[in-house]
């Protein structure tokens, strides 16, 4: 494959991801994981290492934000009422 043809998929996809996790999807997430895979095989393909790296530290970002969208919302209690004692 091209550096060409490589450089506008892994843009297609990361822009994609970005743009669904902004609208609040957990599926950008889920799509900025996959691209991981993309740029592990771009990094061993032209042999640069740091993208290598780089995929992994995104990789764990990418698990932990996902994780967080998929784990259920704790329920939100109620603040006890303050009353003010003026004039006391």
């Amino acid at each position: 494959m091209s550096h060409q043809l490589w450089s506008w998929l892994l843009m297609a996809v990361g822009v994609t991801g970005l743009y669904l996790a902004g609208k609040r999807s957990w599926t950008g997430w889920a799509v900025g994981l996959a691209a991981q895979g993309l740029w592990l095989a771009y990094s061993i393909a032209t042999g640069q290492w740091g993208f290598l790296v780089s995929c992994f530290v995104y990789g764990a970002i990418y698990l932990r934000n996902l994780r967080a969208w998929l784990r259920p919302a704790p329920p939100v209690t109620a603040e006890p009422e303050v009353t003010s004692c003026a004039g006391s």
